[in-house]
């Protein structure tokens, strides 16, 4: 048998990596991603459609979206056993190619890995009140680590100024997201497939607050209602907030950002804890500059993660089907112009 008839991916292993990294979060429940499997090799590729003018701009987040895929993806093959590395965008002449994994021969996955590779079915968007009970430090500590990646940190908001900071830069993001017609309409269009939030209230996304809970958990609708900024900061520091910084802004920065985002999303939930990624605000280019300069930020702020306990269950939203996602290697000629 062959090195790569060896590490040929049977129908059973093909549904596992699927299913993982289509539980992967996206901006809008978009899923703007494709897999294709090959033996010993996966590659991500980012579909060109949606596009969301409004709301992801310059596709940052659509970028991270894909990047969030690429970190499922990687423990769902360690978790079947395989080493695995992952290069992202290795190749000028694809400019869809988001990340391709080099997966080889029988490698025993790690205990934490086994964790997180079991969290991914049940990470999901708690736009709902937290408990209120303070996340332990050395907790904190344990989840910022594991958004770790080049060019990127995972970086705890501290509580007092920067909490104040923060809460005075979202109260003015979801009050011009509130006003901009555009995004409004933008957003009635990607969010009225989920009924079921309509129908119970779940978090925002019926345009209103449950109690405790902050206006830019979910998603801001003309009828949110906006406490004011003491309220704002009040309810924030009963919260814990990581904010994902890359040293630069390029397109390689977004992927990675979107992959150490999921990698502390899911130690997150392996830990017990709840969480929700928020980037809406930071495509706001005053709200995102002022952040930088009143945190004193070396680099470019790319997300901000809320943690804590969840005071209730948050069903996960619909995914794709494995056949919208999966699709034949293709066999690419490097000598051949890039398409």
């Amino acid at each position: 048998m062959s090195a790569a008839e060896h590490q040929a991916w049977t129908p059973a292993e093909t549904q596992v990596l699927v299913r993982a990294m289509t539980r992967a979060p996206s901006v809008h429940n978009t899923q703007p991603w494709l897999l294709e499997v090959a033996p010993g090799a996966l590659s991500v590729r980012e579909r060109a459609e949606p596009v969301l003018p409004h709301h992801d701009p310059h596709g940052r987040d659509r970028a991270a979206s894909c990047g969030a895929a690429v970190a499922n993806l990687e423990l769902a093959a360690r978790a079947l056993g395989r080493s695995c590395a992952a290069a992202f965008l290795p190749e000028h002449g694809q400019p869809d190619l988001v990340a391709r994994l080099a997966v080889g021969g029988p490698e025993a996955p790690a205990t934490e890995e086994l964790r997180r590779f079991g969290a991914i079915t049940h990470r999901v968007s708690h736009r709902a009140p937290f408990e209120g009970v303070a996340v332990p430090g050395p907790v904190v500590r344990e989840i910022a680590g594991a958004g770790g990646a080049p060019g990127v940190e995972a970086r705890p908001v501290r509580a007092g100024r920067e909490i104040a900071v923060v809460a005075r830069l979202l109260h003015h993001a979801a009050e011009s997201f509130r006003r901009d017609s555009g995004y409004q309409r933008e957003l009635s269009l990607w969010t009225i497939r989920d009924e079921s939030s309509h129908r119970h209230g779940v978090g925002l996304a019926a345009g209103r607050i449950p109690a405790g809970s902050v206006p830019w958990a979910g998603l801001v609708r003309r009828a949110t209602e906006v406490p004011a900024r003491a309220e704002l900061a009040h309810r924030l520091s009963g919260e814990t907030l990581l904010l994902f910084v890359t040293a630069d802004d390029t397109r390689l920065d977004h992927v990675r950002a979107g992959y150490a985002l999921e990698r502390a999303w899911l130690a997150a939930v392996g830990l017990g804890l709840a969480a929700a990624v928020l980037t809406q605000p930071l495509h706001l280019e005053p709200v995102r500059s002022a952040l930088c300069e009143d945190l004193g930020l070396t680099g470019f702020p790319q997300a901000l993660l809320r943690i804590g306990y969840a005071a209730e269950v948050i069903p996960p939203a619909p995914r794709r089907a494995a056949e919208e996602v999966l699709r034949p290697a293709a066999h690419h000629d490097p000598s051949a112009p890039g398409r």
